[in-house]
């Protein structure tokens, strides 16, 4: 067998196009964060009615992990992908034509639940990588994932002021289409691991978060850590483009860009987790959340040193959810590798849950407290799931049946946490 590449066929040309569908997908949800205020302006609504839109998306990307994730266990990943590829094209054309804020925020509803494909890709790379590898591949996505996440807002907040807020969504949907097509041609032919019926499925994600305590815990880091990100993003754009800086919508988009330098982190995260654990991963990650929240609060200096405490500040924040992401993920997937997508499914429905309550919180925050009250919740957040994390049991103690020894990965910290030698029940 050829160095990077499994038995199934995922080369390294394999993983990189994988990881550009993860990233250019995931971007479909974050690039109306750059322009909302764009959309206020040409719609004639306030700045925070217009964050709407993409609280919309996130609520609409939750419920599509929730009802459309499981069925990655369930149907041949490569048509799965290409039909919701396809109707986030059509609902992303929908988009730029809308003429009034309710159609944009329903419209962006639909694009959110039908863009779950990197949540169905990341579970099947996973599943298709060699054992001491399942770290790097799921960092090496993640990085197209997360970068994704990042320079949308650069895409975004460049087009949307050159060209208005519409051309960012017919671009979008161009690519999305695109990318449809190239993916009915890459993506590797896979079996179904479950022959469960559909409600069966989703009922299963509800008894998995419930039946592993690991999975729980994951949950409960990225819900935090994932809200704090994206309170902090949604309102960069409402302090950037106010009073206290008067800039453009690119100006998110350059301070994204800076952000961008932190997918380069997530490769190296997979690495340490494959030599020890999640957990240590975990822990930086979240004192990194609570570091960064104290460089944001400089951002409220104005000018340039305002600006740079803020690239700096958001750059860290970014490397920490983007561990801490790996870190999860290599913890929920070793449990049960036959229900890896159930599994993601319930992790990724808590984290975009936390999402969409950071970004409604955040907006809020900033209405009644300003940028101060913003950064105070992004280290709220993150000191949450750092207390979780110290009062976590010892692995020591966990409860062992009488007559059967089990030992669980994930909660020993050992490499088995990306997947080695992991329980298949």
């Amino acid at each position: 067998m050829a160095h990077g590449e499994s038995g199934s066929g995922l080369s390294r040309r394999v993983i990189l196009v994988l990881a550009l569908a993860c990233g250019i997908s995931v971007a479909n949800i974050y690039f109306p964060q750059a322009i909302s205020p764009l959309i206020a302006s040409a719609l004639h609504v306030s700045p925070d009615s217009a964050a709407l839109v993409t609280t919309a998306a996130q609520l609409g990307y939750a419920a599509g992990l929730f009802l459309l994730v499981p069925l990655g266990d369930r149907l041949p990943h490569r048509r799965l992908v290409v039909t919701l590829l396809a109707l986030t094209g059509l609902a992303l054309l929908g988009a730029s034509r809308a003429t009034s804020l309710p159609v944009l925020v329903a419209a962006s509803a639909v694009i959110g639940v039908t863009t779950v494909v990197p949540q169905i890709l990341i579970p099947m790379a996973v599943g298709l990588a060699p054992g001491t590898r399942r770290g790097a591949v799921t960092g090496t996505l993640l990085s197209g994932l997360l970068g994704g996440i990042l320079l949308a807002r650069v895409f975004g907040g460049a087009v949307g002021e050159w060209l208005g807020w519409r051309a960012p969504y017919l671009i979008a949907g161009a690519l999305a289409l695109l990318l449809a097509a190239v993916l009915a041609v890459t993506v590797p032919a896979t079996s179904p691991s479950s022959s469960q019926r559909y409600p069966s499925l989703l009922a299963a994600s509800w008894h998995l978060f419930r039946s592993e305590p690991e999975l729980r815990r994951s949950c409960f880091y990225q819900a935090c850590m994932f809200g704090g990100f994206s309170a902090a993003w949604t309102c960069l754009a409402l302090l950037v483009t106010g009073p206290a800086y008067g800039l453009g919508a690119s100006a998110v988009g350059l301070i994204a860009l800076v952000g961008a330098a932190s997918v380069f982190c997530t490769p190296i995260a997979g690495r340490w987790i494959d030599r020890g654990g999640p957990d240590r991963v975990s822990l930086l990650g979240m004192l990194g959340g609570i570091a960064a929240a104290g460089l944001l609060v400089a951002g409220g200096l104005r000018g340039t040193a305002g600006l740079l405490a803020l690239a700096a500040g958001m750059l860290l924040l970014d490397v920490a959810v983007q561990c801490g992401q790996v870190a999860n993920q290599a913890r929920i997937f070793a449990l049960r590798p036959e229900a890896r997508s159930r599994l993601n499914t319930a992790y990724m429905t808590c984290a975009f849950l936390g999402g969409s309550a950071g970004s409604w919180l955040g907006v809020r925050a900033y209405s009644w407290l300003g940028w101060p009250g913003v950064c105070a919740l992004v280290a709220m957040a993150a000191t949450l799931a750092l207390a979780r994390h110290l009062l976590r049991r010892p692995p020591g103690r966990r409860r062992v049946t009488p007559g059967r020894r089990r030992v669980t990965p994930a909660a020993t910290g050992s490499p088995a946490v990306c997947g080695i030698n992991a329980d298949p029940h």
